[in-house]
C-alpha cells in the first residue's frame, strides 16, 4: 500500500462500505527506526491491518490502539518511545507508549477512526421525541423518527427539511438491526408517551443496542418494566428510566438535552480504556482489577471475560484473538505484545512469574 493513490482509493470503497476502520500515519520518526514519515497502515475494527507503521513492536502497539480510537471515535497522537517510563503524560489526544523491543528509536503515529455517525431511534410522535430529533440532528447524528402508521403523516415534512428518516412501527427491530450492523453505534429512546412504549422496548430489546432510553415516570417506567419481566424480554440493564441525566429540565427541549447528555456520557465510558500500568492491571475474566505486583498468572489458555490477556513481561494488555506472539509454561499459554517480550520471557518464565501466588 505504498502508492498514496491506491491507500486513498482503499479508503474510499471502506467508507462507501459504511465498514469502521482507523487509519494509522507515521508523522515523525528518530532513527533507527523502520518506519518512515508518511507510511500508513489501516487498521479494522477486529484487528487486522493492512500497511506498515513499523516493526513487531510498533505494530502491536498501534493495532491496539487503533482499537480504543474505533471504540472512543477520537483522534489520537502515539508516541512510541525507549525513554518513555510507566509514569509518562498521556491523555485523550495523545498517548505516550513505551518501546518494548531493543530498538533505540522512537516514532509518532498519528491514528484517525473513520467511523459512521452515531444513530438515533426516536419512537414516538411526542413534543420531546421531536425536539429530541431537531437536537440530535444538529449535533450531526444520523436520525430516524419511529411513529405509528397514522403518525408518519404528522412528522414527515419537518422531517423531510431536516434530513431525518421516517419508519413504521412495525419495522423498529429492522431499523435496529441496520444500524447496529458493521459495528455501527446506536441508540434508541422510546417517547410515545404510553402509546407504544412496550411494544416498542420489547423490539429495542431483542436487539444489540447498548442504550435504551424510556421517556416516562418512575412509576409508569415501573410497570413497563414489569410488563417487559411477564414477557421475558432479555437485556432489561440496558433501560434507562427516566432517560437522560437529573438535570431538573422542564421543557422538552430541556429533556432532550438531558438524554443526549447521558448518551454522550456512557459512550464516553464504554470503550475500553487500558488503565495507566502502574495503577492497576485487568486479570482476564476476574471481573475486577488489581494492584500489579498482585497479578496473578496472566492469561490461562482459556480467554478471559474481555478477551484480553496481561503480558508477563511489560504488563501490557494484548488482544487474544488473533495473538501472534504465545509461548506455553506449564499447561498455560501467555500472551505478548511483541516477540522481544516472548524471547524474553521464554528465556526465563520464573522470572517474570516469581511474583504470582
Amino acid at each position: 500500500m505504498a502508492d498514496p493513490s491506491t491507500f486513498f482509493d482503499r479508503v474510499a470503497a471502506l467508507r462507501r462500505e459504511g465498514r469502521p476502520f482507523a487509519v494509522a500515519t507515521v508523522v515523525a520518526r528518530r532513527a533507527p527506526v523502520s518506519a518512515h514519515l508518511g507510511d500508513r497502515a489501516i487498521i479494522f475494527a477486529d484487528g487486522r491491518m493492512e500497511g506498515f507503521v513499523g516493526g513487531a513492536c510498533s505494530r502491536e502497539i498501534i493495532r491496539k490502539q487503533a482499537l480504543e480510537v474505533i471504540r472512543g471515535r477520537q483522534a489520537r497522537l502515539v508516541s512510541i518511545r525507549p525513554d518513555a517510563s510507566e509514569h509518562s503524560a498521556s491523555g485523550m489526544d495523545r498517548v505516550v507508549v513505551p518501546m518494548t523491543c531493543a530498538s533505540e528509536g522512537a516514532v509518532d503515529v498519528y491514528v484517525e477512526p473513520i467511523v459512521q455517525p452515531r444513530v438515533i431511534v426516536v419512537a414516538g410522535a411526542t413534543p420531546v421525541a421531536g425536539a429530541l430529533a431537531r437536537l440530535a440532528r444538529a449535533m450531526r447524528y444520523d436520525v430516524v423518527r419511529v411513529v405509528d402508521a397514522d403518525e408518519r403523516r404528522d412528522i414527515e415534512a419537518e422531517a423531510a427539511e431536516l434530513g431525518i428518516s421516517v419508519a413504521s412501527l412495525d419495522s423498529l427491530e429492522a431499523v435496529l438491526n441496520d444500524a447496529t450492523g458493521n459495528g455501527g453505534d446506536c441508540a434508541a429512546i422510546v417517547a410515545s408517551q404510553g402509546h407504544y412504549d412496550e411494544p416498542a422496548l420489547e423490539a429495542i430489546l431483542r436487539t444489540a443496542v447498548p442504550y435504551v432510553g424510556l421517556v416516562a415516570s418512575r412509576k409508569r417506567g415501573a410497570s413497563v418494566r414489569a410488563w417487559l419481566e411477564g414477557s421475558d424480554a432479555h437485556g432489561l440493564d440496558r433501560l434507562h428510566n427516566p432517560a437522560g441525566l437529573d438535570l431538573g429540565g422542564r421543557t422538552p427541549e430541556e429533556v432532550a438535552l438531558s438524554i443526549l447528555g447521558e448518551i454522550v456520557q456512557l459512550g464516553a465510558a464504554r470503550p475500553s480504556k487500558a488503565p495507566p500500568p502502574e495503577a492497576a492491571s485487568r486479570v482476564p475474566g476476574a471481573g475486577r482489577t488489581l494492584p500489579m505486583a498482585a497479578v496473578p498468572a496472566p492469561a490461562p489458555t482459556a480467554p478471559g471475560a474481555d478477551g484480553v490477556a496481561v503480558d508477563p513481561v511489560c504488563h501490557r494488555e494484548v488482544e487474544m484473538a488473533g495473538a501472534r506472539h504465545t509461548a506455553e509454561v506449564a499447561g498455560i499459554t501467555y500472551y505478548f505484545c511483541c516477540p522481544g517480550c516472548r524471547a524474553r520471557f521464554v528465556k526465563d518464565p520464573q522470572r517474570y512469574l516469581a511474583a504470582t501466588p
